[in-house]
């Protein structure tokens, strides 16, 4: 069988309008976040959530006179899932196989940003590929490959108090879930979609993206009430692996943190999690 063009999901973005508040939020959600990054030029920084496999980038802004990337815009709706970076450990060769299949990356570009460490800044280096929206039916994505990964993965920063393992993936609330999840076929392969309650799964490598209806978010994670008050398109949720899902909830427990659980599944609400469905599963 021909591998899939993408090897996986590399991070999520999630967009927060108070970047230092969310720090200690997510720290309080049990995680080890990393120190500060400023993008070059750029009037955003992040703080990120490094895992064994994939992270999670928690993006704001610290200029709002500077370039944005259209975050401003983004934030004046809501906070959360923004989209998501795909991996990729050869981004001309993936760039190759995704033009044979007819599709349109645009790049490769290197991108540097400052990483704020206590001896000083250092300069982590990516090579991204830009995948038109078009081509990513119902989600704003983008290809990833890291030139310097031994900066950012540090050994500290992938232990987690919540026993955080891996980047399970997201899930989309939808109108049209089944044609969605099919147009990431030309991605990870025709046989990586296959039907769930409520929508359809992509897999993503050993990451998933589900996309599912109003309806089929509220079975997958019920109390939540009306929410989300938002339109479809809309990436709600994003899931986590962990070592052992009743540490977790001991430490959710113990910082009087509400969540959900049925199972080996457990889930945070948007009011916790900066606008987002936050689910862990047993790794």
């Amino acid at each position: 069988m021909t591998p899939p063009a993408l090897s996986g999901i590399d991070h999520t973005l999630v967009g927060v309008r108070d970047l230092d508040a969310a720090r200690e939020r997510w720290a309080r959600l049990g995680f080890t976040v990393t120190p500060r990054g400023r993008h070059i030029g750029w009037g955003t920084a992040n703080y990120c959530v490094m895992l064994e496999r994939g992270y999670i980038e928690l993006l704001g802004i610290l200029d709002p006179g500077q370039f944005t990337n259209n975050l401003d815009k983004f934030l004046e709706t809501r906070e959360g899932l923004m989209g998501l970076a795909f991996a990729s450990d050869d981004p001309a060769a993936t760039k190759a196989r995704l033009e044979a299949l007819g599709l349109h990356p645009d790049g490769p570009k290197d991108l540097k940003r400052y990483l704020e460490l206590p001896e000083g800044d250092v300069l982590p280096e990516f090579r991204l590929l830009f995948l038109p929206k078009a081509e990513t039916p119902d989600l704003s994505a983008f290809v990833c490959c890291h030139l310097t990964p031994g900066l950012v993965r540090r050994p500290a920063w992938l232990d987690h108090d919540n026993g955080a393992v891996a980047l399970r993936g997201i899930t989309v609330i939808s109108d049209a879930p089944d044609k969605s999840a099919s147009g990431y076929r030309a991605y990870f392969g025709e046989t990586a979609v296959r039907a769930i309650p409520g929508g359809a799964e992509v897999a993503c490598g050993p990451e998933s993206l589900r996309f599912v209806t109003r309806e089929g978010f509220a079975a997958l994670y019920p109390g939540q009430g009306a929410w989300p008050p938002f339109p479809a398109p809309l990436p709600a949720a994003m899931t986590v692996t962990v070592r052992e899902p009743s540490r977790t909830m001991t430490h959710l427990w113990n910082r009087a943190i509400r969540a959900d659980r049925d199972g080996d599944r457990i889930w945070v609400g948007p009011s916790e999690a900066n606008g987002l469905v936050l689910e862990f599963v047993k790794a």
